[in-house]
């Protein structure tokens, strides 16, 4: 039996028969891995079967029948809920939730047909007890904890059941490959075989992975590729709130949310998002409001920015819950175009509820933030600030405005600073620089 010797990248799956200290593809430096591997014929026959091409005309839709979670914000975040044969990939930091929401979606599936559930890194005692702290209590689920892959493919076949649930794909372990559990090879194996195995029995499958350091899917890269659905977990720690967010989706849209609040019991839906993360709003200078589009759902944020003397050569810029190269653009933007001098000043900026804002609809409300900070001047209450900043100081058009709008309203906002673009709403501020947005919205009173 031949042995190879290969190096494969934990970060984008690129594999190279000798050792670089850089990878060519992703441009990771220190990401290969060694793996030893047998060259031995493998048997995955009895998974899937052979079929000849056929004619894309002949070829009849597949009806996409959606089944519920029992979670409404999960069932959201997958578009509306499970579809039969579909992979589900859930990754996210340890301990944020993971195994939690999916022992809850267990349970509720449970009531819709047989769940199995297999576990790699508890014992089953442990993962009885969280099923009495959520007080799951049914026949339908089958739990076993086991690492092997034949052995789970042998227990779908002899359950047969309607949902599986695999914690986590880097436990599992093929017996075919000599690398051992974990490595890059061994983990794409695992998935690919167990999605072989679910769309060929029609069953929808959820798969958990670990997260690398820098935050994101460990596996590498394929693992996304293989699977149809990936979800990831966000949050704070600190924070009782989880997001899970949908990156990719082949039966349904991309970038939906799902809010939670982490309690004894597990996550619970939160309904109404936007007046959870501004429930502890305090009015002082540096706080603006701003309606963002996750999705197809608008959410109501507050950015809070603290400008203050700094006594270093080089001033702190610091910001969470947004990009850094976007933040630092903005600076740059309101010190060539409005004449701020943030040279000597440190420069905070902080999403409140742990969110992470991606659009650029999020500008203006940065500049203003920081603008209220510096002058020491709390902004309206009522007033939210939307649109997107431009190197030459211009503010430009965003997507969803009425959406963004009637949102605000919702939450008993009366007053809104925009790019001059057409709404359905009259009583609005429209501004098309930067300059006067921040003059306008300083000045706005109650």
């Amino acid at each position: 039996m031949k042995k190879e010797t290969i190096f494969t990248c934990n970060v984008c799956g690129y594999q190279t028969p000798r050792w670089l200290g850089k990878c060519p593809d992703c441009n990771t430096w220190g990401s290969l891995e060694e793996e030893t591997f047998s060259q031995k014929p493998t048997n995955h026959k009895s998974i899937t079967e052979k079929t000849p091409p056929s004619k894309l005309s002949e070829i009849k839709p597949i009806d996409k029948l959606r089944i519920s979670t029992g979670i409404g914000e999960m069932d959201r975040a997958l578009g509306g809920g499970i579809v039969l044969g579909s992979v589900t990939l859930i990754g996210g930091d340890p301990g944020i939730g993971k195994s939690t929401i999916l022992m809850q979606a267990s349970g509720e599936l449970s009531k819709k047909g047989v769940v199995l559930y297999v576990s790699g890194e508890e014992s089953a005692e442990q993962i009885k007890l969280r099923a009495q702290r959520m007080n799951i209590v049914n026949d339908n689920i089958y739990l076993v904890c086991e690492n092997d892959l034949e052995t789970i493919l042998g227990y779908i076949d002899d359950i047969k059941p309607n949902f599986v649930v695999i914690d986590s794909i880097q436990t599992m372990h093929n017996s075919e490959l000599s690398s051992a559990g974990g490595t890059v090879s061994q983990v794409r194996s695992c998935c690919e075989a167990l999605t072989k195995k679910a769309k060929t029995k029609n069953i929808p499958l959820f798969i958990v992975s670990h997260v690398t350091k820098d935050g994101t899917i460990a596996g590498p890269k394929v693992l996304e590729h293989i699977v149809d659905t990936v979800l990831y977990f966000e949050g704070d720690k600190e924070y009782h709130y989880r997001i899970l967010r949908c990156i990719k989706n082949r039966f349904g849209s991309t970038d939906e949310i799902g809010i939670f609040e982490m309690n004894e019991t597990g996550l619970e839906c939160i309904q109404n998002p936007s007046a959870m993360f501004l429930e502890e709003r305090s009015i002082v200078s540096g706080s603006v409001v701003v309606p963002i589009i996750e999705g197809t759902r608008p959410i109501l944020v507050e950015i809070q920015a603290l400008v203050v003397p700094s006594y270093l050569n080089n001033p702190r810029r610091m910001c969470q819950g947004l990009d850094y190269n976007r933040f630092l653009m903005i600076i740059a933007v309101l010190e060539k175009r409005i004449k701020i001098n943030l040279s000597n000043k440190d420069v905070l900026l902080n999403v409140v509820g742990g969110m992470k804002i991606t659009e650029t609809a999020a500008d203006l409300s940065v500049a203003c933030a920081i603008a209220s900070s510096l002058i020491d001047t709390p902004i309206n209450s009522d007033v939210v600030a939307i649109g997107e900043v431009g190197l030459a100081g211009e503010v430009r058009r965003v997507s969803q405005i009425d959406k963004r709008i009637n949102e605000a309203t919702r939450l008993g906002f009366t007053q809104a600073v925009l790019p001059n673009q057409p709404t359905n709403k009259t009583d609005l501020t429209k501004v098309s620089s930067l300059r006067e947005a921040i003059d306008k919205i300083i000045t706005i009173k109650e």
